[in-house]
């Protein structure tokens, strides 16, 4: 797969799943009872989540049948067989649970490909405010509000006075706590999911700092997005691309993903 393509058709593809899958979401976020239960590493998981995971991989054997799938809620996937994948899908079908079951909104859809160990493509939807965030490396970014279509482009955007940094709603880390202690003046926003990187993507934000564990499924899409967008995302402090399959435990790095303003400057 090394002449790879991915086209714009195939993200159309992608952007109508992660509606679909936003639809089932909602079903369950109707119900007073949202299935939640407790994963062998203490996280939430709801109905919501199945049924999303389901929707999305029925619809990705159906356009894309030759290409593997990992997704958050079938993750038992063995680093020998892992290893050998160049191309796949990295979907996190709820991204942001505790969002969910706060009932705030604030949870994303995301579906990301992956290629040679890039985000190459991506689609992150929030189904609650309406919002669908979509990219391809190369060819660019956008957003869908209300029927309207935005690109987004920071490729060549300043950042703002004082800076604008994006974190988590539901944790801040020690080390982000010293990181913004560390920045000086800003002014903070928070907000939940992978929504964090897609407001750095419509400039709404300058940096956001993950200072804290993450797995791939988290990021992939929305860092996508981000990259085509035309800002960057590195692991900290190494500041080298934030990669994928490359290891066997599927936890990131820490890392921030920003403005290519706010790297040049910081």
């Amino acid at each position: 797969m090394s002449n790879f393509t991915f086209s714009l058709t195939d993200l159309e593809h992608i952007v109508t799943l992660a509606k679909d899958a936003g639809k089932a979401i909602m079903q369950v976020y109707a119900k007073a009872d949202l299935g939640v239960e407790v994963k062998q590493d203490d996280s939430p998981v709801t109905a919501a989540d199945i049924a999303s995971h389901n929707v999305i991989v029925a619809g990705l054997k159906t356009h894309f049948a030759d290409i593997a799938v990992m997704s958050e809620e079938a993750a038992d996937i063995s680093w020998t067989e892992r290893q050998t994948w160049q191309t796949y899908w990295l979907i996190d079908p709820l991204d942001g649970t505790k969002e969910f079951i706060k009932r705030n909104g604030e949870f994303t859809v995301n579906i990301a490909l992956i290629h040679q160990g890039k985000a190459i493509a991506g689609v992150v939807y929030a189904p609650v405010l309406n919002k669908c965030y979509s990219g391809i490396l190369g060819h660019g970014a956008w957003l869908e509000h209300e029927g309207i279509v935005t690109e987004l482009d920071i490729s060549s955007r300043a950042i703002n006075t004082p800076p604008v940094v994006v974190g988590s709603r539901s944790h801040v880390s020690p080390d982000v706590a010293l990181y913004l202690e560390q920045l000086g003046e800003h002014t903070m926003l928070s907000v939940g999911s992978s929504l964090k990187f897609c407001m750095v993507a419509e400039g709404q934000a300058d940096v956001y700092p993950r200072l804290g564990l993450t797995s791939e499924w988290d990021t992939a899409a929305a860092q996508a997005v981000l990259e085509s967008a035309g800002g960057v995302v590195l692991a900290y402090p190494a500041m080298t691309p934030l990669e994928y399959n490359q290891k066997e435990t599927i936890l990131n790095p820490y890392f921030i993903a920003a403005s290519k303003a706010w790297l040049a400057k910081n």
